[in-house]
């Protein structure tokens, strides 16, 4: 089984950072079929676009734009890559980028699709950092990565105190968050009371109802932003309620319009 080394992938890299103990690779994927192998270090894969399948030694994920992965270290995988072109943005972390910030290596194993919509907008926004060619953008980098980390080793180290209903909601809303959902149905879904789920939702996502879906939303929105749709289509298929609505969502979770972020792609 291939071992990849530090800054080491399948396909063609077109741009590499290295910095602090992190190798940040933008990489065009351009093997059909890549047999299993495993990296030395631990990382994140982030689909910028294009479409992908992985399959490790317990899951096997769909993996089209918009898609974030993390990988331990020393963890095999395999990927199936379509006729289309498909290009990834990986964040790999050495041991050193560990113990500088006394972060144990093994405080979270085995691979992961992640589908919390706060650490994929974080991974957004590192993504958006390292294109900005800011003279701070490596303190930046390293702020974010710890958010992401942070939140990572909470629902690692406390997986069984949520009560069943969060898990519950949160299936429902990212398999709806494009429809017109409201309190009373969702209630009656989940059987908790309605005072009760508003009372709490906060408590266990860090937001309000509608906020959580406005991102859910967002995120669905960056996987779109790479094909030829107008914003107005993106808007529409994410659920919004028009463009405009949209690209004020958007600036304020992002920072930057849907348009900036279009451009961002081309860099």
């Amino acid at each position: 089984m291939k071992n990849l080394h530090n800054g080491e992938f399948f396909g063609k890299t077109h741009e590499t950072l290295r910095f602090d103990g992190l190798t940040i690779t933008d990489t065009e994927y351009t093997h059909p079929y890549v047999d299993w192998h495993y990296h030395e270090n631990a990382y994140f894969t982030f689909m910028l676009q294009g479409n992908m399948t992985e399959g490790n030694k317990k899951e096997i994920y769909d993996c089209p734009a918009g898609t974030l992965l993390y990988h331990h270290w020393e963890d095999a995988h395999y990927n199936v890559k379509p006729d289309i072109f498909t290009r990834g943005f990986h964040l790999e972390l050495t041991e050193e980028w560990f113990e500088q910030f006394d972060i144990s290596k093994d405080s979270i194993e085995g691979s992961f699709n992640l589908k919390n919509p706060d650490i994929k907008l974080l991974m957004y926004r590192i993504f958006r950092e390292t294109k900005l060619n800011d003279p701070s953008f490596e303190l930046s980098v390293h702020e974010l990565l710890l958010n992401i980390f942070c939140t990572l080793y909470n629902k690692v180290q406390n997986p069984d105190k949520k009560p069943s209903w969060v898990n519950k909601i949160d299936e429902i809303l990212h398999e709806s968050f494009t429809e017109k959902l409201n309190l009373t149905d969702l209630s009656k879904t989940i059987d908790v009371h309605p005072v009760h789920l508003s009372r709490d939702f906060q408590k266990h996502f860090h937001c309000n109802l509608g906020t959580y879906i406005r991102k859910l939303r967002i995120n669905r929105s960056l996987a779109l932003l790479n094909t030829h749709k107008s914003l107005a289509e993106a808007a529409l298929e994410c659920g919004f309620a028009d463009q405009s609505h949209f690209i004020r969502s958007f600036r304020e979770h992002m920072g930057i319009t849907p348009l900036q972020y279009k451009n961002l792609l081309k860099k």
